[in-house]
């Protein structure tokens, strides 16, 4: 019996120990595969860095306004009478907007102008009898001065019927109407704006260092939102003498001439003052720029030999880079890149030092200074 047991832990032993030394091996052979294994190459983007020449530019955010624009409002309260204008529409200056009732303002005015007749009459006749004396001097001086007080009635009347009757101040485009017939104006309640679209001002702020490089008549270009796909060109029309104490930034206003009215006051730009000036500058896409809160920096692509390998491989190097101003799909370098080093310009967020790549250009999309992205 004992015999039977021995046995029989013998041949467990010896079959636990075959399995033993299978997995022993198998684990082995992993750890050694696992050892010599490299992963696939990323596949990345490339550029190259390129040298370029660039003309130097001041840029700041800035708002269109108008060179003439007001909210038309009446100086007299009245009812509305006659509107005299649709929304939206062109007027010249002079022409008839609103006009209010007047009625009792008439009356006075018959009534007043019918008390200077009286009053001129007087005069006419007072003045030929003191021509023969028979009144004296003081009488006369009476009626006349009454005569210039009824005329100065007469005028205060008129130009209350004036004031009641509004017209443009100046020729632009009406906006939307707010008033209605009927409706009783108060004394500066809003009638219609009135803006005048041609030309127009682009005002914006630059900081203090740059005011000895800014002079009246420099070029400006100018880009809004609204027309993504085009550029207006105007002139730097005025500097301001003060600089604001609270930004120490220089207010300056640039004119459009604006023919097809584009512009319109109120709109957002983006606003860039042509120094005369260019600059030699190195320039990569801004996608190949790895943005980090210890810096910027982007991956250098360098061929090194490779172990077993006859054909040398791609690898990247992690560069620390100081970028400087930007245009459109560019940004310029000022220290940490070589012209023509070549660096990954998509697919930076995947890579780490020293990681082997592959260079796939095929669909990368094409980078520009003035991108128009047809979905914008």
């Amino acid at each position: 019996m004992i015999r039977k047991i021995a046995l029989a832990i013998g041949i467990l032993l010896l079959v636990g120990g075959g399995i033993a030394a299978v997995k022993f091996l198998q684990i082995k052979t992993l750890m050694a595969a696992g050892k010599s294994y490299a992963p696939p190459p990323e596949v990345v983007s490339a550029v190259d860095v390129k040298a370029e020449n660039w003309q130097n530019t001041l840029t700041a955010i800035g708002s269109v306004t108008a060179a003439q624009g007001v909210s038309v409002t009446t100086e007299v309260p009245g009812l509305v009478r006659e509107i005299a204008f649709e929304s939206g529409a062109m007027v010249k200056q002079g022409d008839l907007l609103v006009r209010l009732d007047v009625s009792s303002e008439e009356a006075q005015l018959r009534a007043t102008e019918a008390q200077l007749e009286l009053a001129r009459l007087n005069v006419e006749r007072n003045r030929k009898l003191r021509a023969e004396n028979m009144i004296s001097q003081s009488d006369l001086d009476t009626a006349e001065a009454t005569l210039k007080q009824t005329q100065a009635n007469a005028d205060t009347i008129t130009a209350t019927i004036d004031k009641k009757t509004i017209r443009a101040p100046f020729t632009g485009r009406l906006g939307i109407r707010q008033i209605n017939i009927g409706q009783y104006l108060d004394v500066g309640k809003p009638i219609v704006s009135l803006q005048s679209l041609s030309p127009v001002y682009a005002d914006f702020s630059l900081p203090q260092q740059n005011l000895a490089r800014l002079s009246t008549g420099m070029k400006v270009r100018l880009q809004t939102d609204a027309y993504p796909d085009r550029v207006f060109d105007g002139a730097l029309s005025a500097i301001n003498p003060d600089l604001d104490a609270a930004t120490r930034s220089i207010g300056l206003q640039a004119t459009f001439e604006n023919p097809d009215q584009a512009l319109r006051p109120g709109m957002f730009a983006r606003v860039e003052v042509l120094l005369p000036e260019n600059e030699n500058v190195l320039v990569i896409p801004i996608t190949a720029v790895l943005s980090a809160p210890f810096g910027d920096s982007v991956y250098v692509i360098e061929s090194q030999p490779a172990p077993g390998k006859q054909t040398p491989e791609l690898k990247v190097r992690q560069q620390f880079i100081r970028t400087g101003r930007s245009r459109g799909d560019f940004i310029t370098v000022e220290s940490g890149l070589k012209g023509g080093e070549r660096i990954v310009s998509a697919g930076v967020f995947k890579l780490r030092n020293g990681m082997a790549v592959a260079e796939n250009n095929a669909v990368t999309p094409k980078s520009s200074t003035s991108p128009k992205p047809s979905d914008s």
